[in-house]
């Protein structure tokens, strides 16, 4: 039996599309993308340029984080795609199909049966494994963007590790409106020393990602910039010494599980009413088998 090469234009594009464009991009793009994954995570906390392309979700949408994944999946992979905290959003749904389809990988909704998840604005409340990884999307990859005229203005104060305007507006923020500026996206200091945009996860996420046992990597495809934490990286938000940074409270527990110390979130329940309940969908169902 005779392995003839592919004769047709069809057989031929097909086997071409196999070799150079698995899980959707093709393979210069991806090796570009993991050299700058193995850059960030050299330096935690810096922003680190790739050559962004463009993606079948609108830039600003999470075209960075999907970039990312699609670079590194592989066919032993089960991914997991959540918009904030949800796993069947029309944007989590679709990314799911797209990145399980083109990298012929399994997909899952179940946080602890994940190798990556792939997160807008959350992270899984289910605490993840040193062997998961976890992407974040990220529209505005840089801290001082609210406090500095230009972007050339901004790499001058990551270089001399300057971030006087940034102390200053969460001063005047204290000071003005009693505490911080925004409910999410909040500044973290990496290592002691490089501020970094952590995504626009809300505060009560801010706070958990000091120190985790697996890498974090956060993709901004409109401004074409990749960020990483490695494992057990000390990650602390822009705060004062005497004012803490506090979570978001809730009004009410979650009305399906009844935690407390989720982050919860309002919502239409039962006859119209407005109820609480948890915005990490896996984990709310989870503790909600067990109760």
């Amino acid at each position: 039996m005779t392995n003839d090469p592919p004769t047709t234009v069809a057989a031929l594009a097909a086997e071409h599309g196999r070799r150079e464009a698995y899980a959707y991009l093709d393979e210069d793009t991806k090796r570009n993308v993991r050299r700058a994954v193995l850059k960030a995570l050299a330096i935690p906390g810096w922003q680190v340029p790739f050559a962004s392309r463009e993606m079948p979700v609108a830039r600003g949408w999470g075209s960075g984080g999907l970039q990312v994944t699609l670079s590194l999946v592989g066919p032993g992979d089960t991914v997991k795609v959540i918009d904030q905290g949800d796993d069947m959003s029309v944007n989590a749904a679709g990314m799911r199909r797209l990145i399980s389809t083109s990298a012929q990988c399994a997909a899952t909704t179940c946080t602890t049966d994940a190798t990556i998840v792939q997160s807008r604005h959350r992270i899984p409340e289910v605490e993840l494994r040193p062997d998961q990884l976890l992407v974040l999307q990220v529209p505005h990859p840089e801290p001082l963007r609210r406090v500095v005229p230009d972007d050339l203005a901004a790499l001058a104060c990551h270089a001399e590790g300057d971030y006087t305007p940034a102390w200053l507006d969460l001063y005047d923020a204290q000071a003005r409106l009693g505490g911080p500026r925004t409910g999410a996206d909040h500044p973290v200091l990496v290592a002691g020393t490089r501020l970094m945009s952590p995504s626009p996860i809300p505060r009560h996420d801010v706070l958990r990602l000091d120190r985790r046992p697996h890498p974090v990597l956060l993709g901004a495809g409109r401004r074409a910039r990749l960020t990483a934490l490695p494992p057990y990286t000390s990650v602390q938000p822009l705060a004062f010494d005497d004012v803490a940074l506090e979570p978001e409270e809730a009004g009410a527990p979650c009305w399906r599980c009844g935690s407390t110390t989720s982050y919860r979130v309002p919502t239409e329940g039962p006859e119209a009413a407005l109820v609480w309940c948890c915005s990490d969908v896996d984990a709310c169902r989870k503790r909600e088998a067990t109760t």
